[in-house]
């Protein structure tokens, strides 16, 4: 036991130091934590034999439910319900229609049989979420369009998709007929939804209207959620990672409290899943067997890349009027990784007979895409004319803290002080300082660039907050189109005695309100609650 506990700690020790050799060379960090699983594997330095395709399946589906749950919880639901509709065509429909185009190469040019090109097509029709929202975070590829969270909502949600796909394929492989087909895909979908929403929104009202959760359970609480929305479905023939997805959109983008600690825990725990799936695929892989699948992996690779996912792409976002760039890039973007691999293992895992090795053409399609395609999408950005100089991606994810907090600062200016007399434009500050008002006599004065400090001033000054807990910590929040707060005085709210809004800032001015100041759209309120 205690050898299995060092071997896991030497992995994961090895898979850090990897990580920074990935960020200085610009390769993928997934692709790294493969070729390690490679290393220690039966053709690797270590030569660790290792074949138990079940145990892996059951091991990368749990790690592949808490990917997706946080994809659901970490993307933020856009306003424009025509962004939403698009994601949703391009998880369900898109996903399909690439299946079934790279169906039919694989069977009718390639001579694959037919249900073993059926699964190639079904395990490679998703497109990988982790490689690409750690692509677009890490390279900061803010895109025009609103293309970003598109991309974000059709990665994390065609999985599900590709599951279903997969599952039909199973049900083929082992000689199931069409008249088994629609019950199964009627009860993936029905109970895939229905639990997921149900489940989401028990959730919430334990949140909010019980006290229940307290001293950080509110974060086993939420992993039992996501472990409840997943398995209740599957038990009842429902599709578990549609169920997981939804909940996870559902929770992340309602009103419950310590929401960016569980995104955080959820990053952590999601970026050990990660390391553990792809370690675990290139520990199952023998790159003696690759060279025999080759060539039709490349073939597969290339026909999904440059003609099945575009064609897919384009007839779903040419009805909306997308530009020929945006359709090009999100062709581009769409990454093959973890998940076509872990649908691969579990048909694997059915102990069929193949004509092909169907886990190592998936395995190479997966690592071309990740290792080619995601290195040269900052490149395909710029190529396009893609990339957005007033956005950032940051905002379409809800772990993005637009609850920036700051710490309120008074100074009392003495007469010795070297600041008496001086204007304010002439004044060194820091980049994160600002002085909010001046206290002259007990009037409060908004200073401008041009406002003289005098002796007695009491100064207040706003500035970052780092990490301490001595001093007056506030937030803050952006006024969407949305908000409840939108069109109305700060009086006329209602919020608590311990609330207080401190400062606004409007186009570029902050300024401090009082009771009848209107909040508009795009303010931003920096607020103060006990």
């Amino acid at each position: 036991m205690s050898q299995i506990i060092l071997f896991c700690a030497v992995v994961i020790f090895s898979c850090i130091i990897t990580n920074k050799f990935s960020n200085k060379l610009g390769i993928p960090t997934l692709v790294f934590f493969m070729f390690l699983g490679v290393l220690f594997g039966c053709d690797g330095i270590f030569k660790i034999s290792f074949d138990d395709y079940d145990l892996t399946s059951k091991l990368c589906s749990i790690g592949l439910l808490f990917i997706i749950f946080y994809g659901g919880f970490c993307t933020k639901k856009p306003e424009n319900k025509i962004i939403t509709l698009q994601s949703a065509l391009l998880s369900s429909i898109g996903t399909i229609l690439t299946a079934f185009l790279t169906f039919a190469f694989c069977n009718f040019v390639l001579k694959i049989p037919m249900v073993e090109s059926f699964l190639i097509g079904a395990v490679i029709s998703s497109t990988d979420a982790a490689s690409v929202f750690s692509i677009l975070r890490s390279k900061r590829l803010n895109l025009k369009y609103s293309t970003a969270p598109i991309l974000e909502m059709e990665s994390g949600s065609n999985d599900p998709f590709a599951y279903i796909l997969t599952l039909l394929g199973i049900v083929l492989l082992q000689g199931g007929n069409i008249s088994e087909l629609t019950p199964m895909l009627f009860g993936q979908i029905f109970f895939g939804l229905l639990f997921g929403v149900l489940i989401s929104y028990i959730g919430i009202l334990i949140f909010k209207k019980t006290k229940l959760l307290q001293g950080g359970s509110d974060v086993i609480f939420i992993v039992a959620l996501a472990l409840a929305s997943f398995a209740i479905p599957d038990l009842l023939g429902g599709n578990g990672y549609l169920s997981v997805y939804i909940a996870g959109i559902i929770l992340g983008n309602s009103e419950i409290k310590n929401k960016v600690s569980m995104l955080h825990f959820f990053d952590g725990i999601t970026a050990l899943f990660q390391v553990l799936i792809f370690f675990l695929i290139g520990f199952l892989s023998y790159p003696h067997k690759i060279p025999q699948v080759i060539v039709l992996a490349l073939l597969i690779m290339l026909f999904l890349t440059f003609i099945a996912r575009p064609l897919a792409i384009a007839l779903i976002m040419l009805p909306f009027k997308a530009k020929l760039n945006q359709i090009f890039y999100i062709s581009a973007a769409g990454l093959r990784g973890a998940a076509s691999i872990v649908f691969a293992i579990l048909v694997v895992a059915q102990n069929a007979q193949f004509k092909y090795d169907l886990f190592h053409i998936v395995f190479v399609v997966a690592l071309l895409s990740v290792l080619f395609q995601g290195a040269l999408l900052p490149y395909f950005a710029r190529k396009f004319d893609m990339i957005d100089r007033y956005t950032d991606v940051r905002k379409t994810f809800n772990d993005f803290q637009q609850e920036s907090a700051i710490a309120l600062n008074k100074l009392v200016i003495k007469k010795t002080h070297p600041w008496q007399n001086q204007k304010v434009k002439d004044l060194t500050l820091s980049d994160n300082a600002l002085i909010l008002y001046i206290n002259r006599d007990n009037e409060k004065i908004v200073p401008n660039g041009d406002t003289e400090i005098k002796e007695n001033d009491e100064i207040l000054i706003g500035t970052t907050v780092i990490n301490s807990n001595d001093e007056l910590n506030l937030c803050e929040t952006i006024i969407d189109s949305k908000h409840e707060w939108l069109d109305k005085k700060i009086n006329e709210i209602g919020c608590d005695s311990g609330f207080l809004i401190a400062l606004i800032k409007r186009e570029e001015e902050y300024f401090v309100p009082n009771g009848d100041t209107k909040i508009l759209l795009n303010d931003t309120l920096i607020f103060y609650e006990a």
